[in-house]
């Protein structure tokens, strides 16, 4: 029986198979789980005025969009904070910084095109060493992230886009432990190798096994999604306990079929408690 209207939020121009099989299972998850989860793309919302729905399942990282939906006195799942504290490397390291165990980590200063950043380039290796992972602000499985071993590596991936210098953590080359974390409680967790790459993503090649995280892992996983405002979320930790990244919507297919554990209905039963 459908007890609740809610609407789902992708991103209009994401339409490959792998997004697609992502959207059927949560509109079929919930309506196991007694939802009738309406779906619209953010390019379908933009010139709405009003939302007909209980609540938002927002799948997609368009803030603006997000915030509109709020304002109007829905709630969203995840809060447009919460997906762009995520979204944005930088502003990711500065919400965890001194609270999580994270890589040493400096964010570029802004810029308004691309400018010379040699003097901070050069001051940041001095601190962080070499090699050392360039990653661009925003981006998606692994897309932007690069290892460089040298200065000249670092400024040809220089632009105007605003990035972040991180320490390698050589211990973890091309793997390490994503856990997923739903209303504060880590429901899952795999650990992804990849022999032939320093990152560990599986759209890049790599594989993923089960895996049962330590106290502290977890600890880590729930701490990090309570301070990022998060109600559900995917947390990446390197070897020593170091976190990576956190991702407020992940793709838990990926995960699902690797620890025969479904987040979808945690998601669905966690958003039905909050909401009534």
């Amino acid at each position: 029986m459908i007890i609740i209207k809610g609407l789902l939020v992708t991103n209009h121009f994401l339409t490959s198979e792998k997004f697609n099989t992502l959207h059927r299972h949560l509109i079929e998850s919930a309506e196991k789980s007694g939802i009738e989860l309406l779906h619209k793309t953010n390019l379908e919302l933009a010139c709405e005025s009003s939302f007909d729905c209980e609540f938002a399942l927002f799948w997609d990282k368009d803030t603006t969009l997000a915030k509109r939906i709020e304002n109007s006195g829905i709630r969203s799942f995840n809060s447009s904070r919460a997906i762009e504290l995520c979204d944005n490397k930088a502003k990711t390291y500065t919400a965890l910084d001194g609270k999580i165990k994270m890589p040493k980590t400096i964010p570029a200063p802004l810029t308004y095109f691309k400018s010379d950043l040699s003097d901070f380039v050069s001051r940041a290796v001095e601190i962080l060493g070499l090699p050392i992972v360039f990653k661009e602000c925003f981006g998606s499985f692994g897309e932007q992230v690069y290892l460089c071993k040298s200065v000249d590596e670092i400024n040809q991936k220089l632009s105007e886009k605003p990035f972040i210098l991180q320490e390698y953590i050589s211990s973890s080359k091309g793997k390490d432990i994503r856990i997923e974390v739903v209303g504060g409680k880590a429901v899952c967790a795999m650990r992804r190798k990849n022999e032939c790459d320093f990152r560990s993503n599986i759209t890049n090649g790599g594989t993923a096994e089960a895996y049962s995280p330590s106290p502290e892992e977890e600890r880590i996983a729930v701490e990090a999604c309570r301070i990022l405002g998060l109600d559900f979320g995917g947390v990446d930790i390197l070897d020593g306990g170091f976190l990576c990244e956190v991702n407020s919507n992940a793709h838990i297919i990926n995960i699902m079929n690797t620890t025969k554990t479904d987040i979808a209905p945690l998601i669905f039963e966690y958003i039905k408690e909050e909401i009534k």
